[in-house]
């Protein structure tokens, strides 16, 4: 073990990676390294209680932790995120090391408490209240100044949907807007540090400046202050409820040429029977208007969406609902799974479970025709000229007098395309030819400049 080191482990949503980096950035402020696992002081998981097991992956987790570092008792294991949340103090008993536990709210605080924790050995501290408000975090500046081409962007907290499937109200809390002011100061900072790309977080970005901490502001007017700010070449968002997207911000696919033609919307289902015990307070009408509205405002628009198979009395027909949905939309990717019981969510309560066999024959199938759409999305790419935001170097082979590095296009695509050897084109703008469709991303040429 070395003094002062930290090694994370992140599962789960691109809020918890934003959640992971901004808890790195911080310790590394404060005087910490990144180290091996079998070498670090400090071990922090942060964890995901949205799909099936979660419980079970953290206590392997921390099997596999104490294995690795000989169940020293100086290693201070941190439990945090909604497995936290969900679980509380109860994680201290199933793991000697683990001496911090920390929720959705509470890590805002982790960085105090390991401190803390490192200087009194026998404490235990849990930080597991949520807060009325959005609560501001200790500023992250990037090593020696400069970070990544891409940044993420908190602008709210939990939800108050409460759709019957999901966990999330009650290990993320109530939603809680941040202020536009701060939003648009780490976005300049951000921008400052490097980044061309901007994507905005939250669980339900469209209700932004709804809840008691909105400050007037909506989530279109949110966009276009972002849009405007300097240096900013790209502009995303995630997580959209096709429930709250209003005209504007349809519009805003037409206004703001920074916001990237490509939208996650999730759809869950495709029969209104399903829909209406999934309490997603749309139909398939309704989520078929918004498509089109959305593909008039911008043409090129594609949309990847998440859709849960074997929810409780989905019958077949139901099912075939669904399929018919998912071609109706022509989705570019979705994620699928099949349904699980998560403890607190209404829809545990419900009769009519779906046998898992039946479940896992419905996702096969629809996973089937995902690709078959998705291949098809990317093979009509190939001949297309595109712009790539260069990431890093791909695992692809070098060729010859060049090095193979991957960008993304304004869909998000990953694209390997070959680039002069021996220079650093993190966070260029390549302009390339895609030469060819792989199963999950594509090959691009770059082009001569004019």
């Amino acid at each position: 073990m070395r003094e002062k080191t930290y090694h994370s482990i992140t599962f789960g949503c691109q809020m918890n990676v934003r959640d992971s980096q901004w808890l790195e950035r911080v310790l590394t402020a404060r005087g910490f390294s990144e180290a091996a696992l079998e070498d670090a002081q400090v071990v922090v998981i942060n964890t995901c209680s949205v799909r099936e097991k979660p419980e079970q992956k953290v206590v392997s987790t921390l099997g596999r932790i104490r294995q690795a570092t000989g169940g020293n008792p100086r290693v201070l294991v941190c439990v945090t995120g909604c497995v936290a949340q969900q679980l509380g103090e109860t994680l201290f008993t199933k793991e000697r090391q683990v001496r911090l536990v920390a929720g959705s709210d509470g890590i805002a605080a982790a960085p105090q408490a390991i401190e803390r924790l490192l200087e009194e050995h026998d404490l235990h501290i849990s930080l597991l209240d949520f807060t009325a408000h959005y609560v501001e975090r200790e500023a992250a500046p990037a090593p020696d100044g400069r970070g990544g081409p891409v940044a993420y962007v908190n602008i709210m907290q939990g939800c108050d949907n409460f759709c019957a499937y999901c966990i999330v109200p009650f290990t993320r809390g109530r939603q809680k807007s941040r202020a536009t002011a701060a939003i648009l100061e780490e976005c300049r900072t951000a921008l400052q540090e490097g980044a061309r790309e901007i994507t905005l977080l939250g669980q339900n970005v469209n209700a932004f400046g709804r809840d008691k901490s909105g400050d007037g502001t909506s989530f279109a007017s949110l966009l276009r202050q972002v849009a405007a700010l300097p240096g900013l070449a790209r502009l995303r968002y995630v997580t959209a409820h096709p429930k709250d997207m209003g005209p504007e911000d349809v519009a805003a696919f037409a206004e703001l040429p920074q916001l990237c033609p490509r939208l996650h919307l999730p759809m869950q289902a495709g029969s209104d029977a399903v829909l209406a015990r999934m309490r997603r307070r749309y139909d398939s009408t309704a989520f078929l208007r918004l498509v089109e509205e959305l593909r008039k405002a911008r043409p090129d628009l594609a949309l990847s969406t998440d859709i849960i198979v074997g929810f409780p009395g989905e019958s077949e027909q139901d099912f075939q609902e669904t399929l018919r949905m998912v071609r109706a939309c022509g989705f570019m990717s979705s994620f699928s799974f099949c349904y699980s019981d998560r403890p607190g969510a209404r829809a545990a309560l419900f009769p009519d479970k779906v046998p898992s066999q039946m479940a896992q024959d419905r996702l096969l199938r629809l996973q089937a025709l995902q690709d078959a759409l998705s291949a098809q999305w990317l093979n009509a790419r190939v001949g297309t000229t595109t712009t790539l935001l260069m990431e890093g170097t791909s695992p692809r082979d070098r060729q010859g007098d060049a090095v193979s590095w991957q960008g993304r296009d304004p869909y998000g695509t990953p694209v390997h395309v070959p680039l002069c050897a021996g220079a650093d084109h993190t966070g260029q703008l390549v302009r390339v030819c895609i030469t060819q469709a792989k199963k999950h991303s594509l090959v691009g040429r770059q082009l001569e400049e004019p």
